[in-house]
């Protein structure tokens, strides 16, 4: 089964040149509360996309989902409504799909749900060190849908330099065991362009087809279009990247254990040099 491919934009233009390249869903962005505060001085997305860019993107996102990501369990303020208020505008503005970032606890998760209460699809984006403790107790409720592994925060609740680290130490194959074994669906971290990059992307996609991931983003390293302002030069990133990553997929879905193994030893290696140069 092909990945699910992702990616987060507010823009209208470059949301169709996606989705007409076979992204299968576009990400709109609304986490804020606590972002900078985590990753303040890293090199990382960090949107500020509101209700009105799912309004704005809408119209344009017809052959592919569009997924929300809202903000993490929060009450309201004098400046922004609490969740349950965040979680009926993203559904009236048309989210397909709302993630979940940031959750700590199998309370915030359930209280989560139930503002949904099965309207949208669902996807828990673990990234955590209390989420992963938890991981069973939360998978317990109803009405979960997919679950994500979200690299970058998890890898610096465990202190790690790099998220990577992540597949190389066995945090991310334990993870998808449970999911697996749950009968959820499940993704994790982001991929760049086939063959680009000190960790390339074919390595990363090998891996999502061993541990049974359905999942991927596809990140700045694949197209960064706020950089790219040519709508033709993102439509050539686009309709190249994704052929190509659907060609590696193809490649390597009937790869045999020890294949999958030799992969994971390249993975383990290249993490090594990037952490160690860091």
């Amino acid at each position: 089964m092909a990945l699910t491919l992702m990616y987060i934009t507010n823009n209208p233009t470059i949301a169709e040149i996606a989705q007409t390249a076979g992204v299968d869903r576009i990400w709109v962005d609304m986490e804020y509360i606590g972002k900078e505060e985590r990753q303040g001085g890293m090199d990382t997305v960090k949107s500020s996309h509101t209700v009105a860019d799912i309004r704005k993107i809408r119209p344009v996102v017809t052959n592919a989902e569009l997924l929300v990501r809202v903000n993490p369990i929060h009450e309201a303020t004098d400046s922004y409504l609490g969740t349950e208020e965040e979680v009926e505008q993203t559904i009236a503005a048309g989210a397909d799909v709302i993630m979940l970032p940031m959750f700590r606890t199998k309370a915030e998760v359930a209280r989560f749900l139930k503002a949904v209460n099965g309207r949208t699809k669902t996807v828990l984006l673990v990234e955590t060190a209390e989420a992963v403790e938890n991981i069973d107790d939360i998978l317990s409720l109803p009405g979960i849908d997919e679950v994500h592994i979200g690299l970058n925060d998890l890898h610096l609740a465990y202190k790690m330099k790099f998220m990577f680290q992540l597949l190389c130490e066995g945090t991310v194959q334990r993870l998808c065991e449970k999911f697996k074994a749950r009968g959820v669906k499940y993704g994790f971290g982001g991929i760049a362009r086939v063959g680009l990059g000190m960790l390339p992307a074919e390595h990363i996609i090998t891996e999502h087809y061993h541990l049974g991931s359905t999942a991927a983003i596809l990140s700045r390293g694949f197209c960064d279009a706020n950089r790219v302002a040519d709508p033709v030069t993102v439509r050539d990133i686009f309709i190249e990247g994704v052929r190509n990553i659907r060609l590696k997929e193809a490649e390597v879905s009937a790869l045999t254990e020890q294949q999958y193994q030799e992969n994971l030893e390249i993975i383990r290696e290249k993490v090594g040099r990037i952490v160690a140069g860091q």
